[in-house]
């Protein structure tokens, strides 16, 4: 039997360990990394310096580079979102003639035209601010409902109505230019005054808030701004009408010469209705009458019976008042009234020559 051979079996290993590290003192560590810092001198100095900056340069470049992008983008965003905020303005404006908050708040910030009259611009948010006030006190204290068809149909006669004082407003601003004629602050704080004073708007700021706020939906510099133009206007009447202004002149002098006041009242007053019976008014009036203008009341109240007043611009006449009795806060009165012509005529003249472009389409 042959004899097999033996197996070999592997030489066992043995990794010789690594020689354990002898730890540096401090001083020897120190002494090595002050070894490989580059000496500076005063030769040298500039090229570290070039060293050191070109190192740091290929951070600066790539940080420089999303600067530039990002304002890149940044502006173009802000393009794009102008451009689309200006769109739909106008789209909104001039497509859709919307007239939310919103809209006529963007009005008072951007002067967007509606119109254009010779060389002025009739701004949209001037057309707003006569549209809203009329949307306002029909929705509010009519229950007028716009959006059935009488009530479009209603919308669209305020539309007209709106575009006409905007207008308007225009031609009197340039014809009050060309005639030195202006109101100040103080004539319409006097003006906002007598009317409170007379408690034709409330007596108090709360109350006048009040009122304006749930009638018209303004506040008291949209009052003042509404009462502003409708004293222009008047003023530039009396202006102009100078037929008016001579008649009463005459008869202020006459009054001043001796001569009867109900007797002049019933040769010269253009009021129809009291002229006959020497001018007297038909009843009692009081100092907050509705029916009497409030410049008439304020006049009446500071006369003592058988005085008589100077010339009174009530915006559609001009009156000269006598008080004839006093009874317990009432009086008995009398005027001799001359009529002021319209603002239409000369805003006609205007027209003719400067008619008005309309950029919104009003049915």
């Amino acid at each position: 039997m042959k004899k097999l051979p033996r197996p070999k079996l592997p030489k066992p290993s043995f990794k010789t360990p690594k020689a354990i590290k002898r730890r540096k003192a401090p001083e020897e560590r120190l002494k090595e990394a002050f070894a490989n810092v580059p000496k500076i001198t005063n030769e040298t100095v500039a090229e570290h310096r070039e060293e050191v900056l070109s190192s740091a340069r290929k951070y600066i470049y790539p940080l420089q580079h999303s600067r530039k992008r990002i304002v890149y983008v940044s502006g173009s965003i802000v393009v794009l979102a102008v451009v689309f905020f200006l769109a739909y303005i106008g789209l909104s404006l001039y497509r859709f003639q919307s007239t939310s908050s919103f809209i006529y708040g963007v009005t008072q910030v951007i002067p967007f035209p509606v119109a254009k009259v010779g060389g002025n611009w009739v701004s949209y948010e001037s057309y707003l601010f006569e549209l809203r006030r009329y949307m306002h006190y029909y929705e509010t204290q009519q229950q007028v409902d716009f959006s059935t068809p009488s009530g479009k149909k209603q919308l669209d006669a305020y539309k007209q109505e709106a575009m006409n004082e905007a207008i308007t407003n225009v031609y009197v601003k340039e014809l009050a230019k060309k005639n030195n004629v202006g109101i100040t602050t103080s004539q319409v704080n006097s003006e906002v005054a007598m009317v409170q004073s007379q408690n034709r708007l409330g007596t108090s700021q709360q109350e006048l808030d009040a009122v304006l706020s749930d009638f018209w939906g303004w506040n008291e510099a949209d009052f003042k701004r509404e009462l502003r133009n409708q004293m222009l206007q008047q003023a530039v009447v009396a202006k102009l009408d100078t037929s008016a202004m001579q008649k009463a002149q005459a008869a202020l002098s006459a009054l001043k010469h001796g001569a009867d006041f109900a007797t002049l009242a019933s040769q010269v007053s253009e009021d129809t209705t009291t002229k006959a019976n020497g001018g007297q008014f038909p009843g009692l009036i009081s100092e907050n009458d509705p029916n009497v203008s409030p410049q008439i009341t304020q006049a009446l109240f500071s006369l003592k019976p058988g005085q008589y007043s100077n010339i009174i611009n009530t915006g559609y006449s001009l009156e000269i008042v006598k008080v004839l009795q006093d009874q317990g806060g009432k009086v008995q009165a009398a005027h001799i009234s001359f009529n002021l012509q319209p603002i239409s005529v000369y805003i006609n003249p205007l027209q003719k020559q400067q008619k008005p472009e309309y950029f919104i389409h009003i049915y």
